[in-house]
């Protein structure tokens, strides 16, 4: 019997020595960074002894994954609104704001109007649209400043990642070697090490994680590729761009593996990684391409119009801004000689979208064009056009549209090249003006209407639409004039009949011109196709009478004139910016520069806001899933204690057995003498 005792004291003793041992480790590691707490768990032997105990992680791992579900989550709105709002807070600042230069700069427009003959005024529009120019570059390096941030930050990120990737798969190696040796409370320390490791990767990215053989962990993307694989093989981020080297895309790549590189769904990465890209994709790339979009159509706008006027000089208008050509980046996987460099096609503005464009050539000759997003998709239909004599533009489009580009090839392409055009993204850092003269601002209309003092009726010729002064019926000069000469208009006793006359023609042309009365020269072009290059046209305005006369002539020192600048001041007031790739029938799909600027600011607004929002949320379902996993897998210092003070008193009682069965013994030995 004191046997018996002997053994069960003695493995009391020894269990509760390891109960001590288990909650001493766990005060111990109350502050640790991923320790999870452990208990040791005895059986009764048949004899009534206590076996041995055996240490186990108190774990769940359900918990434990959404936990990381919800950190990833949470760390990806968190790193979107840290970005996010240096941008917000930019594009918000009064200072920077590029509706106030795009207003002085109409401002100034119409004091020259007023004053037509000044060339202060002038030269005040000139002061006004080069602050413009610097404002819309300012916001443009801002925007590429932030991008060239990001890709900083993507480089440290994978770094980072790659640690933690080639770290998990260290320890589960570990892992496999101790459970060969059954040594269990090796392993806790590991699988602690592990755990943090794959939480700390979760930060950075969405994971999953799935139970391999002999305790190790099998890591997997959240989009569903291979981070850590059995036997201790695992991938690696790599971060580069194709074609664009400043775009850059994460790939994995297997470490002394022959598998082709994959790239990664940025849109479905989560994390701080998936933060950056959001960041980039939503909010970066769409600001600078609609601060190039937008910048462009206006500089186009202005210039074709200003080519529509009269100097100071009195000649004819030309270019205010020159807009910038880029070259075309090839992928990398070209084979053949060509390069590529765009523009916008002159008066092509109002086509072009706010995106970047994909050139693939089908053929030697032929090409499809496509515009597409910021994550490299296409939108809408793609274009086909040929290569005519090393160009392609709207003239050479076959199927669908140039977008507005105008696209020079040289060298000889490969059937199935590849080229990307950026050329939105930096076209508000380069766009320059083309003068700064005072006199180069066309203020005036090249066409002047009169009517025959004499005339029986009220009826007068409208101010009249210029359209081209490129056109033949124009001559540059200098002087510039009328290449067929002043126009006259006479009534004929004949119903809604008119005579027209130019000194090319000599005798009168005699033409129709129901009621009502508009596009003369085009009606009378129907009877004398030179009438329809003039590059202009007219109405009738009112009801002549037989014999009234009119005359169309150049309008020669018109210098108090504006009529093309009102045309010029009136760009603010049209809808000049396109706003979708493809638009449905009844939506309108342009707008105004200002309508399409304050719709970019409230655009980075709403999404930083609606990011910030999404944080808070995601914040606190990380904080509830914390707490649940900590409810189990936390040490609690108030549990522990009372644990502490349980097991010293199991420990005194099983040496209190002991010395119960040495007592019985000796009195044993003490009877037998």
């Amino acid at each position: 019997m004191s046997f018996n005792l002997m053994n069960i004291g003695t493995s009391g003793i020894r269990s509760s020595t390891e109960l001590l041992q288990t909650t001493s480790k766990n005060i111990a590691n109350l502050n640790t960074e991923g320790y999870v707490r452990e208990r040791t768990e005895h059986v009764t032997l048949s004899n009534g002894q206590v076996g041995r105990g055996e240490t186990v992680r108190l774990l769940n791992e359900f918990a434990q994954r959404q936990l990381n579900r919800d950190i990833s989550n949470t760390t990806f709105y968190e790193q979107f609104v840290n970005e996010a709002e240096r941008v917000d807070l930019l594009f918000a600042e009064e200072s920077n704001s590029l509706a106030n230069s795009i207003n002085s700069l109409y401002n100034n427009l119409q004091e020259s109007i007023n004053q037509p003959s000044s060339s202060v005024t002038r030269s005040l529009f000139f002061t006004d649209a080069q602050s413009y120019l610097d404002q819309a570059s300012r916001l443009s390096d801002i925007v590429l400043d932030q991008k060239n941030i990001v890709n900083e930050q993507l480089d440290i990120f994978a770094e980072d990642a790659n640690k933690y990737i080639e770290k998990i798969s260290s320890l589960n190696k570990e892992i496999a070697s101790i459970s060969a040796i059954d040594d269990q409370s090796a392993a806790n320390a590991i699988f602690n090490e592990r755990d943090k490791a794959i939480k700390d990767l979760a930060e950075l990215m969405d994971v999953q994680v799935l139970d391999g053989k002999n305790g190790e962990k099998l890591v997997f993307a959240g989009t569903g590729e291979a981070l850590v694989m059995e036997n201790g093989a695992f991938s690696v981020f790599v971060t580069n761009g194709d074609p664009d080297l400043q775009h850059k895309n994460l790939q994995l790549d297997v470490k002394n593996g022959n598998a082709a590189p994959m790239e990664l769904d940025s849109r479905t990465l989560k994390g701080k990684i998936g933060g950056l890209f959001a960041f980039r994709d939503e909010i970066l790339i769409p600001a600078q391409t609609q601060l190039g979009q937008m910048t462009v159509a206006m500089a186009d706008a202005m210039n074709q119009q200003n080519r529509l006027g009269m100097d100071l000089n009195g000649n004819l208008g030309g270019d205010l801004f020159t807009i910038p050509s880029v070259d075309a980046m090839g992928y990398q996987a070209n084979t053949g000689s060509a390069a590529l460099s765009a523009t916008l096609e002159p008066g092509q503005g109002m086509s072009l979208t706010a995106t970047d464009f994909r050139v693939t050539f089908t053929s030697a000759t032929t090409v499809q064009i496509e515009a597409i997003d910021n994550y490299g998709q296409v939108v809408g239909t793609p274009s086909t056009a040929n290569v005519v004599a090393g160009r392609i533009d709207s003239s050479s489009i076959t199927s669908g549209e140039a977008f507005g580009l105008q696209i020079d090839v040289t060298g000889v392409p490969a059937n199935a090249d590849q080229f990307e055009i950026k050329f939105n993204s930096e076209a508000a850092t380069t766009i320059t003006l083309t003068t700064g003269r005072s006199e180069d601002l066309a203020l005036a209309s090249p066409i002047r209407m009169e009517r025959a003092i004499g005339n029986q009726s009220t009826a007068a010729l409208s101010e009249g639409l210029v359209t081209d002064t490129s056109a033949a019926g124009f001559n540059a000069g200098p002087p510039p004039s009328f290449a067929n000469g002043p126009i006259s208009l006479v009534k004929t006793a004949n119903p809604d009949e008119y005579e027209i006359t130019d000194t090319r023609t000599g005798t009168a042309v005699t033409f129709t011109a129901p009621a009502p009365r508009e596009n003369i020269l085009a009606q009378a072009a129907l009877v004398d196709p030179v009438f329809a290059t003039y590059g202009f046209d007219f109405n009738i305005e009112g009801v002549p009478q037989t014999g009234d006369s009119f005359s169309v002539e150049f309008n020669t020192g018109g210098f108090d004139d504006n009529r093309n600048g009102m045309a010029l001041l009136d760009i603010k007031n049209k809808g000049i910016v396109r706003e979708n790739v493809v638009a449905s029938a009844l939506d309108e799909n342009h707008k105004t520069v200002n309508a399409a600027y304050t719709e970019l600011v409230t655009d980075v607004g709403v999404k930083t806001n609606q990011a910030r929002t999404n944080f808070v949320a995601f914040e606190a379902l990380s904080q509830q899933s914390e707490t649940w996993y900590e409810s189990l897998s936390g040490v609690n210092l108030d549990e522990e204690a009372s644990n502490l003070l349980r097991f010293q008193q199991s420990y005194a009682a099983s040496a209190q057995v002991i010395s119960a069965a040495k007592n019985v013994f000796d009195t044993l030995l003490n009877a037998a003498r």
